[in-house]
């Protein structure tokens, strides 16, 4: 295919947008075929413009475009319908997943997998009031995300040893190598490492999360490889959800 042939009708989601000359924006869509897209939408600030409506995340939408840059033109979008938008605490949720897309996905790149997962974790999220449950989903669209784009961190082995994670044991998960027995006198290689129990490990590894403990832990060690992945900027998203939780508490 060549770079300006014409797509059509690719379902998508806006993940961003932001104003574009005086009547236009850019819009960053997640698409299920073409990946994560930078789509020109020309006058969908005009109050008549039939795309304004529609360039607003957690919709569905069927979008067609065309172009050779990197940049291209949107020159259609329909609303598919079936999803209900997240809402309170969900919302905020909902955006920190759109900014996690945004700053892991290149543009380009299919993850037709986890196109799917997004909007089920959507879905999940619009569904749901309890806080535990929130975490849940996040921990777990996380950890889907990371393995989607390369870092397949693996959590029921040891990562010098080879050897089935105990579960009554400590660890030390480094990003760069994974999980180290924690014992004194252990070769970290100078590198800092998230603490982390064996059970976490395991339920991790099997996409468990109903352990207290284990939603605790998992929350910090995504977290640890999350910023490993990102560098140094921080993500915007998470310090408005700590300060919402704060807030609520």
């Amino acid at each position: 295919m060549s770079s300006d042939a014409r797509i059509n009708n690719e379902p998508g989601f806006i993940l961003h947008t932001y104003p574009f000359k005086e009547t236009s924006v850019v819009a960053e869509a997640f698409t299920r075929s073409h990946g994560r897209v930078a789509l020109i939408a020309r006058g969908a600030r005009r109050p008549a413009s039939a795309l304004r409506g529609l360039m607003q995340p957690f919709t569905p939408l069927l979008l067609s475009w065309f172009g050779k840059s990197e940049l291209k033109t949107l020159h259609a979008a329909e609303w598919q319908g079936g999803l209900l938008a997240p809402q309170g605490r969900a919302l905020m949720c909902g955006f920190y997943l759109n900014e996690l897309l945004l700053r892991l996905l290149a543009r380009g790149d299919a993850h037709e997998l986890l196109y799917d997962r997004y909007s089920g974790t959507l879905e999940q999220l619009a569904g749901e009031t309890c806080s535990t449950d929130y975490e849940r989903i996040l921990r777990r669209f996380e950890k889907n995300l990371l393995a989607e784009i390369g870092y397949g961190a693996t959590f029921d082995r040891e990562a010098e040893s080879k050897a089935p994670i105990d579960p009554g044991a400590r660890y030390v998960f480094q990003p760069e190598r994974g999980a180290l027995r924690s014992l004194v006198g252990i070769n970290t290689g100078g590198q800092p490492g998230c603490p982390v129990s064996g059970q976490t490990l395991i339920d991790l590894a099997a996409d468990r999360f109903e352990r207290p403990a284990t939603l605790a832990e998992a929350k910090v060690l995504m977290r640890t490889l999350i910023n490993h992945t990102l560098g140094a900027k921080p993500l915007y998203t998470r310090q408005l959800l700590r300060e919402l939780t704060e807030l609520t508490q």
